[in-house]
């Protein structure tokens, strides 16, 4: 591991490359990329800008609150000033159906995201958006948080099967369910553990438990997909991610021993299937390339899927609950991972102008292990809100984990 920063200075410069680079004040967003090559003082609009903001995954309400928490825990009041406004903008905007909608775009305003279909929006990006409103409406008290993450959570309670499965996708206007494969419904099981709590509401944990035995089946034939708009029916990290994230709070939230011993259970197979995509050894990169002149280490990054062979952050997003996971198992094969994982992304974040050719604070999105996108050795040459808000996330996670800053064997 070859960490070039500390976490905490990692969190301060995560946050000053969203707020620097990705925030926009009028509409609040946190555009999705900025390209590392800029004009003069960087103000300009470049061709590798991209001025939309999905409400979850690229961007939205998971980098929003991690802004926020930010800016409360280090006094940073434009931090959190930035953070509060984009969980405003997408509180009060939701699709008909009740949901949030999928992205904003600055030529068409809210609309679904890129789950084809008109007007489809996606569960795991929704739900994903739900959870980390409701993360934020619990620290911060602000109605239109809370009335949003229960009009998210209503509508998904309304449209479970009774064999517990959630809709995959769903019509914005009509709230038709228009797919169920896959395991993309995971993505609000965490979001209902949360939320239950958070509006006093423990019917919601029925909703949750009983999709977590629907989807239980899948983890045990190692068999997750759909996560990603992208990649809407294959296999990628991000749908162990989501599981963790799903078990974990089922564990955590149980009180019989023989349920929660089941929960714990998924959530450990969860993580071994997770960790299949993470590179536990560094590669050997081309001396003259980016990624080499720089001695990067690629142990404890994820490959992001099949279709997508590249190296990237997205792991972060489930840090905590990786740590809290080895605690319920005492198993420090997951500790170790994580503690790599935030060791990993704590390089190539930008600490100054022209650092591996980009502005400071920004940081990529792939790095490329293998010859995939761009020869072996490169990075992709812009800035992602997602990365800097997910380890902005993590890093500031790592100050209520000791575990992640004491030595390991």
């Amino acid at each position: 591991m070859n960490p070039w920063l500390d976490a905490a200075t990692a969190a301060d410069l995560a946050a000053d490359g969203l707020l620097r680079w990705h925030y926009r004040a009028d509409p609040p967003v946190l555009i999705e990329t900025a390209a590392f090559e800029r004009r003069g003082d960087g103000t300009a609009v470049e061709p590798g800008d991209r001025p939309a903001m999905h409400v979850a995954w690229l961007s939205g309400a998971p980098a929003a609150a991690a802004l926020l928490a930010h800016g409360r825990r280090t006094g940073n009041r434009q931090a959190a000033d930035a953070g509060r406004a984009v969980l405003d903008h997408i509180a009060a905007n939701l699709a008909p159906c009740g949901t949030f909608w999928g992205q904003w775009t600055a030529d068409r305003g809210w609309t679904k995201g890129w789950t084809p279909g008109e007007d489809r929006l996606h569960a795991r990006t929704l739900g994903e958006a739900t959870l980390f409103m409701t993360r934020a409406a619990a620290t911060d008290a602000a109605d239109g948080w809370s009335r949003a993450v229960a009009s998210n959570l209503d509508f998904v309670a309304g449209r479970q099967r009774a064999d517990g499965a959630l809709p995959a996708a769903w019509h914005a206007r009509t709230g038709e369910p228009t797919d169920w494969d896959g395991t993309a419904g995971l993505a609000w099981v965490p979001a209902l553990v949360e939320g239950a709590a958070l509006l006093a509401r423990p019917n919601l944990l029925d909703h949750a438990r009983r999709a977590g035995s629907w989807y239980a089946r899948f983890v045990d034939d190692e068999l997750l997909f759909g996560a990603p708009e992208d990649v809407d029916l294959g296999p990628t990290s991000e749908d162990g991610y989501v599981a963790v994230m799903a078990y974990v709070a089922l564990a955590e939230s149980e009180t019989d021993p023989a349920a929660q011993a089941r929960w714990v259970d998924l959530a450990r197979k969860a993580a071994d299937w997770t960790l299949g995509f993470r590179y536990s050894w560094n590669v050997e990169f081309p001396p003259d390339s980016i990624l080499g002149r720089h001695d990067f280490r690629s142990r404890g990054a994820d490959q992001a899927s099949p279709a997508n062979q590249h190296l990237h952050a997205y792991g972060l997003v489930c840090l905590p609950e990786m740590v809290r996971l080895a605690r319920m198992t005492g198993d420090r094969h997951y500790l170790r991972r994580s503690r790599e994982t935030l060791a990993c992304f704590r390089q190539f974040i930008a600490r100054h102008d022209g650092d591996f050719g980009a502005r400071r604070g920004m940081a990529p999105e792939r790095y490329l292990q293998t010859a995939c996108f761009g020869a072996k050795g490169e990075i992709g040459p812009l800035s992602h809100a997602w990365c800097l808000g997910l380890l902005l996330y993590a890093c500031d996670a790592a100050a209520d984990l000791p575990e992640l800053v004491e030595s390991v064997s």
